[in-house]
């Protein structure tokens, strides 16, 4: 006696079922696309649509559409605050790459398992605090008459004026990233399979061969997913380069600040500006996506 088949619905019904399979997704993904279509890509594409004004100042009339804000962008003095900007971004980031490398390795591999919580705990106080308090701790650190130059002095050693440098802005900027690079590597060398290196080391391998032939590669994804969030987020970075930094470390978010709260008030040079960086970020982002570890950055 065969089990009685459940009955197949007949295409008319089919039909009519097929627009509420798609119902609960809508329902569910609804708001959080509202949100992203107001707060998100409206006010992008009114960003674009000022771009394309060329020579447009508050409560000035503008003219017609044309790409002259975007020419104005190839101008030496710009290109060289661009550039500065994408210098703190790489630097910065090679600084946590090689900074952070090694505190990451301790914490996944050697450190005891009892404490290793409380040690990633501890590594990651400083972003329980706003990041403009942290600026202005390192500029009472870095300034003439700050901590560091009281302790040079104390053991015999010239005074360093590092304040409103690039210098004190490579300073703020690795310091301030610092844990969010520990943390990625943290994710991923925790993943790392011991088994070989134990399997390198019986075979005559040096520490160094393993480090490169084994850890490097089965970690690359996790450094690849945390330089680029680090550079995404020291590229738009304005509180350090504008605190740490002054006149002299000008960078892509001072230079917008000042076209849309400045004295010229040039929102649509402004604008092309913000378009540059989105499309630059846009950019890291997408290598993120395809090369980076997105579960080691989820997991940290």
């Amino acid at each position: 006696m065969t089990p009685a088949s459940s009955p197949t619905p007949s295409p008319a019904w089919a039909d009519r079922l097929a627009p509420r399979r798609w119902l609960g997704p809508v329902t569910l993904l609804g708001p959080a696309g509202v949100w992203l279509l107001v707060l998100l890509v409206l006010p992008t594409l009114l960003i674009l649509e000022i771009s394309l004004v060329p020579g447009l100042r508050l409560g000035q009339p503008s003219g017609g559409y044309g790409l002259g804000n975007y020419l104005q962008i190839l101008q030496p003095v710009y290109l060289r605050v661009i550039g500065r900007s994408l210098a703190f971004a790489v630097g910065s980031t090679a600084l946590c790459l090689v900074l952070g490398f090694p505190v990451a390795y301790w914490l996944a591999l050697m450190s005891p398992q009892r404490w290793r919580n409380l040690l990633l705990v501890a590594f990651i106080l400083p972003l329980w605090t706003s990041s403009l308090l942290r600026a202005y701790a390192w500029t009472t650190i870095l300034r003439p008459s700050g901590v560091l130059n009281g302790m040079l002095t104390a053991i015999g050693l010239p005074a360093q004026n590092w304040l409103n440098t690039p210098t004190a802005v490579f300073i703020g900027l690795t310091y301030s990233f610092l844990p969010y690079m520990v943390l990625i590597l943290y994710a991923s060398l925790e993943k790392l399979d011991i088994r070989l290196l134990e399997a390198a080391a019986d075979l005559g391998a040096t520490p160094r061969q393993s480090f490169w032939k084994i850890t490097v590669p089965q970690t690359l994804p996790g450094i690849a997913a945390a330089s680029l969030l680090v550079f995404i987020s020291t590229l738009s970075d304005f509180v350090v380069p504008t605190l740490l930094g002054g006149a002299s470390s000008m960078n892509i978010s001072r230079l917008i600040y000042n076209q849309f709260l400045g004295p010229t008030r040039a929102w649509g040079f402004g604008s092309a500006l913000s378009m540059v960086l989105i499309l630059a970020v846009s950019l890291a982002i997408a290598l993120l996506i395809r090369y980076g570890d997105r579960n080691t950055v989820t997991e940290a």
